[in-house]
């Protein structure tokens, strides 16, 4: 049964995190009864310099990768989108391009003056496989509109939201529902992330603790039992609360590639294994490509 928004907020309001985690472990375990979780080899492409794409877009692939995300932080035209899309499809026809994030679109559509779902159209046609699901600065409902747009024209999703971020436990729980209600009618989102707010000079007494973001995780698995796939950070919280993120609704750990470097492969497979799961490695669409 789906948590509703009073039991999210005992859930936030509880000092049980076992038992909370035990109950995000039995959803997780009714969607994935095989005891499989899964990691990509994909990494972050900053299109900023067209100049340097295709030479980062091959030290991807120079190790394994079957994918990239596209970030351009409203760097780009919709012409120069369209162009770059094409050139990496014509030149890596195998790869699988997710391609920037709601906050991208929406920047644009804004600068080309036409509706998000036409920009979503001609970048689909361009060679865009799944829309990145970093939140950004756009409102709920903004972020929400653009990735039912891209889901109703057959472009798949990743979710997001941010623990620690400016908004209530009121606020994260109504844009949780918004997410699974999105999902019930769209189908769309292969998986949701849980991030950390962090400052950027590094740690602060605010930044969100390794209690904070389980729990967190925990009750988004709860919430969003409709979408397949619950992703924990190793990259913000590190390999050990990734490790214990599986215990708390977590069925997949991201890339070995980060946006700020990387983990051994070897050692992500021996840290699902330590969890008491099987290691399978997907690409970025979320299929299956083998068992390690």
């Amino acid at each position: 049964m789906t948590l509703s928004r009073e039991q999210a907020l005992d859930c936030f309001a509880s000092d049980d995190l076992i038992g909370i985690g035990m109950e995000a472990d039995a959803v997780r375990r009714s969607l994935h009864p095989e005891g499989v979780v899964s990691y990509a080899i994909d990494g972050v492409v900053d299109v900023r310099d067209p100049s340097a794409v295709f030479a980062q877009v091959e030290q991807i692939l120079e190790v394994g990768g079957t994918g990239v995300v596209l970030q351009s932080r409203g760097g780009l035209t919709l012409a120069q989108a369209e162009e770059l899309l094409a050139s990496l499809k014509s030149r890596f026809p195998s790869l699988t391009l997710k391609a920037f994030s709601a906050e991208e679109i929406a920047a644009v559509a804004s600068e080309a003056s036409l509706p998000p779902d036409e920009v979503l159209t001609r970048l689909r046609d361009a060679g865009m496989d799944a829309l990145n699901g970093t939140r950004g600065a756009l409102s709920g409902e903004q972020y929400l509109e653009i990735h039912r747009a891209a889901h109703t024209l057959g472009i798949p999703s990743s979710a997001e939201m941010i623990v620690g971020a400016a908004e209530s436990l009121e606020q994260s729980i109504g844009f949780l529902e918004a997410l699974r209600a999105l999902q019930q009618e769209t189908s769309g989102f292969l998986s949701f992330t849980l991030t950390s707010a962090r400052s950027a000079t590094g740690r602060e007494l605010d930044d969100p603790t390794a209690v904070e973001y389980l729990k967190t995780l925990a009750i988004c698995r709860m919430v969003l039992d409709n979408i397949p796939h619950i992703q924990t950070n190793w990259e913000q919280q590190g390999l050990k609360v990734l490790q214990m993120g599986l215990r708390f609704g977590g069925n997949d750990v991201g890339s070995v590639l980060g946006a700020t470097g990387n983990a051994s492969e070897e050692e992500v497979r021996r840290v699902i294994r330590d969890a008491g799961f099987k290691p399978a490695q997907r690409d970025t669409l979320y299929r299956a490509l083998f068992l390690n």
